[in-house]
């Protein structure tokens, strides 16, 4: 047992671990059984995946259709079956083929998380077309970029997004088709796609009919998430069939192999209702979240915005078994006055990843939920998944994102990328298997230094013990996790620069007890020139995401210290705001 496992107050139970992870593996993996892997040519590199995933998003479609009357998604009053959800998929992917959507064409999405937007996904992706979900939250200007830099072909989006984007339809004439749900009139130079499918209360009465005919193999591109980059550029990750369709066996064996730590055969599949509340724009909620739901026919509950109290009521009314996302959520639901007024029993899982957590976290979850914690490390350009920690794993090595799934593989590699370090050391993590993405999206130069001979450099520093438990060291540079939201640094300084006043600029995080950390700025101003810490907040604000927003500025007299390569030492930033 770790130290850290008995600081925060874990025993192992008795005879645990009854397996030793490679004995699991054996077990799992074995010719016949569920997770047994073969390996296959993938783009020139030889590479393990799951022998039984499904071979493409049509069949994941199809396999929830299966699940009939079951519900699949619940929002405020409005619940949507499976069949439901079929039907309204057949009819949306028919009527965007007869718009003229091709294989490989792009279908952008752009919507909070309600009904619709598994409808729209599964529409573009089962006819063969590439969907493009663009975050949510973007200003209009973003989701701009997002739209000419895909090529989008179409586009449906909620009425806000539609506010924000309609102002820039001009800039992107390639973009032939606009269908808008939930419009309160009728939305100027678009379509409502109510026209289409009905609202989702009428989605059982939509005819069945049988998704268009197309060829789709498991390496065809399916998605483009966007990422931001080091240039404060977003790039798109082109994932393909084959990596959305990984995580869904991925998560089913670190749970099987968790029963088989404690001595338990591996559980039976049990339809369950999930709480989600991060957004589907997330790899982590689509790939990691949805696929699985849809094929093992759980239930998935969305909010319309986030609120612990109304969380606790959907979890006792609907008798939800899993939630999270970010430590953020779990924070919020253990530390909130209210919670000991609901009947939060029917919890059983508690899983998050995306940004630090706190190792006291997961002694907390177990303490108050009796709910088994679970935790994560992948990325955009993975599709998720990669590592997998959860049960009697995680409160052992609380420190730990967990070991690499059965089909991944991970190293460490020295800082000139010459060599692998041994356990221990601390390196550049580097991530490889059939769920790292194709490349990014019309960037060459930048996929041939991200992606070597099947390999993705993170640029993430860690360390992995002898057992192959991996322990994130420090993120990617300039990187800043705010309750799970990526923001780099160069993106906001850039905006910072652009002010006239401003000469230097630096974006660093600060902690933040359940966002993990948050965004600050040390700002040096032109000599004869003013600016008050109100007035660069709110330009950044009109240019970016409101979460990049920094939420202190601190004026220096100096220009920022910087190391002789001329990088701004922004350790030593740090202490501006102790």
């Amino acid at each position: 047992m770790s130290e850290l496992a008995r600081a925060i107050g874990f025993t192992p139970p008795k005879g645990w671990p009854a397996m030793t992870r490679e004995e699991c593996q054996a077990r799992l993996t074995a010719r016949g059984e569920r997770f047994e892997m073969e390996t296959l040519d993938i783009r020139g590199v030889p590479t393990k995946v799951w022998k039984n995933a499904p071979a493409n998003l049509r069949f994941v479609a199809l396999a929830g259709r299966a699940h009939g009357d079951r519900l699949f998604t619940i929002y405020e009053d409005e619940r949507v079956t499976y069949d439901a959800w079929f039907r309204a998929v057949a009819r949306l992917a028919a009527e965007f083929r007869e718009r003229g959507v091709e294989k490989g064409d792009r279908v952008a999405l752009a919507m909070r998380n309600v009904p619709e937007w598994p409808v729209a996904f599964f529409a573009a992706v089962t006819i063969g077309a590439i969907c493009v979900p663009l975050n949510a939250w973007w200003t209009g200007a973003e989701l701009a970029f997002g739209l000419a830099n895909s090529g989008a072909k179409l586009l449906v989006c909620d009425d806000e997004r539609w506010d924000r984007i309609s102002e820039h339809r001009a800039e992107f004439p390639g973009l032939e088709s606009v269908f808008v749900s939930r419009c309160r009139g009728e939305p100027e130079g678009a379509e409502r796609l109510e026209t289409i499918i009905g609202k989702p209360d009428d989605y059982a009465v939509l005819p069945e009919a049988e998704l268009p005919e197309v060829e789709i193999a498991p390496e065809d591109e399916a998605t483009i998430f966007y990422t931001s980059g080091t240039t404060g550029q977003p790039k798109g990750a082109l994932g393909t069939h084959r990596n959305l369709c990984t995580n869904i066996l991925s998560s089913g064996y670190s749970a099987a192999c968790a029963a088989l730590r404690r001595g338990e055969d591996p559980p039976e599949p049990v339809q369950k209702v999930g709480l989600t509340v991060i957004p589907l724009f997330h790899v982590t909620a689509c790939s990691a979240g949805l696929m699985g739901y849809i094929v093992a026919g759980h239930t998935m509950v969305f909010m319309h915005k986030w609120d612990p109290v109304k969380a606790f009521e959907i979890i006792e009314r609907e008798k939800v078994a899993m939630t999270g996302g970010v430590p953020t959520i779990a924070w919020q639901l253990i530390e909130h006055p209210e919670r000991k007024n609901y009947d939060l029993s029917s919890l059983e899982a508690v899983a998050y990843g995306g940004a630090p957590s706190a190792p006291e976290l997961v002694r907390k979850i177990y303490e108050v939920f009796g709910a088994l914690p679970g935790n994560g490390w992948g990325m955009t350009e993975t599709m998720a998944t990669v590592t997998s920690h959860s049960s009697e794993d995680y409160l052992n090595r609380p420190d730990s994102c967990g070991p690499p799934v059965a089909v991944a593989d991970v190293r460490i590699m020295s800082e000139d990328a010459s060599m692998q370090l041994p356990a221990g050391e601390i390196g550049e993590l580097w991530a490889r298997g059939p769920m790292v993405v194709k490349g990014y999206w019309n960037r060459p130069e930048a996929t041939a230094e991200t992606f070597v001979n099947g390999w993705v450099r993170t640029g993430d520093l860690a360390r992995v013990d002898d057992e192959g438990f991996c322990y994130i060291a420090d993120r990617a540079k300039d990187m800043i996790i705010r309750g799970g939201e990526n923001i780099y640094s160069s993106e906001v300084e850039n905006v910072l620069y652009d002010h006239p006043a401003v000469t230097d600029a630096a974006l660093i995080g600060i902690p933040h007890k359940t966002l993990g950390e948050e965004p600050a700025a040390v700002v040096h101003l032109a000599p004869g020139m003013s600016a008050s810490e109100d007035e660069l907040r709110g330009w950044v604000a009109d240019h970016l995401a409101k979460f990049k927003v920094p939420v202190r500025v601190i004026f220096v007299k100096d220009v920022l210290p910087r190391n002789a390569n001329g990088k701004i030492l922004k350790k030593d930033l740090a202490a501006l705001f102790e």
